[in-house]
């Protein structure tokens, strides 16, 4: 995928504001007072920093266990469907 072809999504403002008035019982001047990073530290505090991207001696062992395929190449097994 690249950037042309990757379709931008509207910012989830319901979820958030629902996570902020909800779960984390901020008033709507403090919520709307906060800085991005502030929300985002406050939202890892309560469910952990989201996972970094993968190292790239994993992201190379990944590509080496599941190749992309060629042109034309059809799967011979879908493990999940036999």
């Amino acid at each position: 995928m690249n950037a042309a072809s990757a379709q931008a999504r509207p910012f989830p403002w319901n979820e958030v504001m629902g996570v902020a008035f909800g779960v984390l019982r901020l008033p709507p001047g403090a919520f709307w007072g906060m800085t991005p990073r502030e929300l985002n530290c406050a939202l890892e505090a309560l469910h952990g920093a989201a996972p970094g991207v993968p190292a790239r001696s994993d992201f190379d062992q990944l590509m080496q266990r599941f190749p992309d395929l060629d042109v034309g190449q059809q799967v011979e097994a879908i493990p999940w469907k036999t």
